[in-house]
C-alpha cells in the first residue's frame, strides 16, 4: 500500500468519526433540551415509571408517578390493572 492510499484512509475514517460524534451529540442535545412536537425536556415531563418489579417472567408491577401522584400498576400478556391509585409520593431516604 503507498502512503496516499494510508492518507485517503485514514481522512475516510475521521470523517466517519465526526459524523458519528455529531449525531451523539445532537442526539443527547434534542434528548436534554427537547424539540417542539418532537420530545419533551426531562422537567417537563408528567410521566415518570419510578419502580418495577417482576412477578413472573410474564406479569409485573409498576409504580408510575403522574402529577406528583403514584399508581401501582400489574402488568401481563392480559393487559393492565390499576392495583391501587393515587398513592401518596414516598419521602425520599437519606
Amino acid at each position: 500500500m503507498r502512503a496516499m492510499e494510508l492518507l485517503d484512509i485514514a481522512r475516510y475514517l475521521g470523517a466517519l468519526l465526526l459524523v458519528l460524534g455529531l449525531i451523539g451529540v445532537a442526539g443527547l442535545a434534542a434528548r436534554r433540551f427537547g424539540l417542539p412536537g418532537l420530545a419533551k425536556p426531562a422537567s417537563a415531563r408528567r410521566l415518570k415509571i419510578v419502580e418495577t418489579l417482576m412477578i413472573s417472567p410474564r406479569q409485573r408491577l409498576v409504580i408510575v408517578r403522574r402529577d406528583g401522584v403514584e399508581h401501582l400498576v400489574m402488568i401481563g400478556p392480559e393487559g393492565a390493572s390499576v392495583i391501587e391509585a393515587a398513592i401518596a409520593p414516598a419521602e425520599p431516604r437519606a
